[in-house]
């Protein structure tokens, strides 16, 4: 990768409808990934934990070209509370308006297409008590818990009963749904969380992750953790971003399942615009009007002129990585990110997870975005400054 001229960053500030979509992004997820030559997605290496108010950023994030991937550290769980008592029973209406009461908390299962439920339930010390996993939960503290869904995100009914959970977290992410009406048939409390995520609802799921666990207390500071460390990060982001709107990147995300021929630009209230925003870009999508999740068109990315385009990993490997997307949407050479081949993926299990580790995804975007060289040793790319580019 060729050098370019960076500017170092200021000290930062003192310290969703998008699950609408699951079944279209159950398709594609997997564990960590980076982009190999012409931009397939290969195996990760480590990530590069440098502070973001000590990164060298480019002078101009629009002038990169190539591929990137944006990669969160692994971090153990810190629960908020060594021991918490869940105060029993508790009546919660689930999003569905079900009245559900929940009396034993001692075997958890917490299950949804990201493994968030299953974080925040750690996050909040009752991991001792949770008795499964889902195909997403891979931190180590969970890892060895047995699987209760297979190819991929299917629940298995005979492998959630086997485990003879005392109540189940989930929402409307992971199916099929009779397997869950199976659960509550057979008297176990089945709570179905909200499934609309974004960057400002994080704490709002972590405090109905612990209502339904009877942990109030504990939901409430992890809560609190949760939105300071989104906080400090989208501070020290506004350090990173250019500060005039006009300067800013301008960033598409795009949904891809290539062998169906799945193509989604992810607009206003879809969960990614928060994303985006939150990483001091403009969300072209929303910016043109497009709400929620709608099948791209060639009028539609033309329209948006994205300079980057935020993507799931497995999603453009399945549209045969790079050089395969702007194949199959030939329209892409004509924005700014197809012709500089700006792409930032990142693994489809955290990108739109929020919850508990909503700031390490900011801040792994982050890097991405404006401080791709610091991601080089890290990942097999092509990416340097713009043709005829200066700083």
């Amino acid at each position: 990768m060729s050098s370019r001229p960076v500017r170092h960053a200021r000290r930062a500030l003192a310290a969703p409808l998008a699950l609408l979509v699951a079944p279209l992004v159950a398709l594609v997820l997997t564990g960590c990934t980076a982009l190999g030559p012409g931009g397939v997605v290969e195996q990760a290496a480590a990530v590069d934990t440098t502070p973001l108010s000590e990164l060298d950023v480019l002078d101009d994030p629009r002038e990169w070209t190539g591929e990137t991937v944006a990669r969160t550290a692994e971090t153990p769980v810190a629960p908020v509370a060594d021991d918490p008592q869940p105060q029993l029973p508790v009546t919660v209406t689930d999003a569905q308006g079900t009245e559900v009461t929940v009396t034993d908390t001692s075997r958890i299962l917490a299950l949804d297409l990201y493994g968030t439920l299953s974080r925040t339930v750690f996050e909040l010390g009752l991991g001792d008590r949770v008795v499964g996993r889902d195909t997403s939960s891979t931190f180590p503290e969970i890892a060895d818990l047995p699987l209760v869904t297979a190819n991929g995100h299917e629940l298995t009914g005979e492998a959630v009963l086997e485990l003879a959970p005392t109540v189940i977290l989930t929402d409307t992410t992971l199916g099929p749904w009779d397997v869950l009406m199976q659960m509550r048939d057979a008297g176990i409390p089945v709570v179905v969380l909200d499934p609309h995520r974004s960057v400002k609802t994080s704490g709002d799921l972590v405090r109905s992750v612990a209502e339904a666990l009877g942990v109030p207390e504990e939901g409430a500071e992890l809560a609190e953790r949760t939105q300071a460390e989104v906080d400090d990060v989208v501070a020290q982001i506004a350090e990173l971003a250019p500060p005039e709107k006009d300067d800013r990147l301008r960033v598409a995300f795009l949904y891809v399942r290539g062998q169906a021929g799945v193509y989604y630009l992810f607009g206003e209230g879809s969960g990614a615009d928060s994303l985006v925003e939150s990483v001091g870009a403009v969300d072209v999508a929303s910016e043109i009007g497009w709400q929620g999740m709608r099948p791209v068109n060639d009028e539609g990315i033309v329209a948006a002129q994205p300079d980057v385009l935020l993507m799931m990993s497995k999603g453009l490997e399945s549209a045969g990585g790079v050089d395969g997307l702007l194949e199959r949407l030939p329209a892409l050479a004509q924005t700014p990110a197809g012709e500089n081949r700006r792409i930032v993926a990142m693994d489809d299990s955290q990108i739109l997870a929020f919850g508990p580790e909503t700031a390490a995804v900011l801040d792994a975007l982050a890097r991405a975005l404006y401080a791709p060289e610091s991601l080089a040793p890290t990942s097999v790319s092509t990416g340097g400054p713009a043709a005829g580019s200066h700083g």
